[in-house]
């Protein structure tokens, strides 16, 4: 990356969206340069096996088909840079891509900074992140090896992170604010025929409890207001996402949810800058729908910048 070139096409975002972008836009022969950032790190790298991308009939490890996809956008040209972008300027026709020490010039931009975890907001939980609080299964299961762990949630995420961590744990308790989930059938099904396993519904946690690390859940029953306190190793926490579109409140039309708002050529409220994937209001949750959208949104700059 050099300051004085001006890029054709600046993408933010290194997950399926992002990658997918730069493969279309590179191998198009425009000058591509993708942001990536642990700020907006992809969620799919998480994922042990995504057994429904096409192609894989025994399925593929996220991190692996990420690698895949960097590595067919560098085979095209595209450059790549690892630094958060903070954020993003007009200049006349073209934008000014801001990081912490240092800005860039380009035509266009695709936003493709997908979404990251929700946090409880309990007492605690800032105080326990790394000393038993976990949001991420695949990283932290190890640590727990027969001991007990809570996973709050109830949809998809959730029972994914929960059937992994099976293969580990001693006990896992599931809780979930509500009697019915959200998570698809198959998944729920899986997870119920697990013999270390109990649901807890109605709940909701309250409280983290312990001294240098957890030692306990305090949970709330929804319904009938009862209190109880629950011995537990650790907590993953599995409760939802939030757009990692903090960097452009000020500039693009987002939703109340922080979703960026597009047109349906993936166009933003900004002439210029597209967005794709799981930041972008309406998008399809997988990880095909998402590379799907970084073809459209590239093919949608190139259609922008021949004008």
């Amino acid at each position: 990356m050099k300051r004085n070139d001006v890029y054709d096409v600046v993408i933010i975002g290194s997950g399926p969206a992002g990658l997918s972008a730069a493969i279309y836009t590179s191998r198009a022969l425009l000058k591509t340069l993708v942001f990536s950032s642990v700020a907006y790190s992809p969620q799919v790298v998480l994922t042990d096996i995504i057994e429904n991308y096409p192609g894989f009939s025994e399925g593929i490890n996220g991190f692996e088909l990420i690698e895949r996809m960097k590595q067919q956008a560098v085979k095209f040209g595209a450059e790549f840079v690892e630094s958060e972008v903070m954020k993003i300027e007009q200049k006349e026709k073209n934008f000014l891509v801001y990081t912490q020490d240092d800005f860039i010039e380009t035509k266009s931009v695709i936003i493709a900074t997908g979404r990251r975890n929700k946090k409880l907001g309990v007492e605690n939980e800032e105080k326990f992140i790394g000393r038993g609080i976990s949001y991420c299964a695949i990283c932290d299961a190890q640590l727990f090896k027969d001991k007990v762990v809570t996973v709050v949630g109830g949809g998809d995420t959730a029972f994914t992170e929960a059937i992994y961590l099976t293969k580990f744990v001693k006990k896992l308790y599931l809780v979930h604010r509500r009697n019915e989930f959200r998570a698809t059938k198959i998944l729920q099904e899986r997870l119920k025929q697990k013999d270390n396993v109990e649901f807890l519904t109605p709940y909701i946690v309250e409280k983290l409890i312990g001294d240098e690390k957890i030692s306990a859940v305090l949970l709330k029953n929804v319904e009938l207001g009862e209190q109880k306190e629950m011995f537990c190793d650790g907590v993953f926490v599995c409760i939802g996402h939030q757009p990692n579109t903090d960097f452009v409140k000020n500039l693009l039309d987002l939703d109340e949810d922080g979703y960026i708002i597009t047109d349906d050529k993936l166009e933003t409220s900004v002439r210029g800058i597209f967005a794709c994937g799981d930041c972008r209001k309406g998008s399809i949750k997988q990880v095909i729908c998402a590379a799907a959208e970084g073809a459209k949104a590239a093919l949608a700059v190139e259609k922008f910048l021949e004008k």
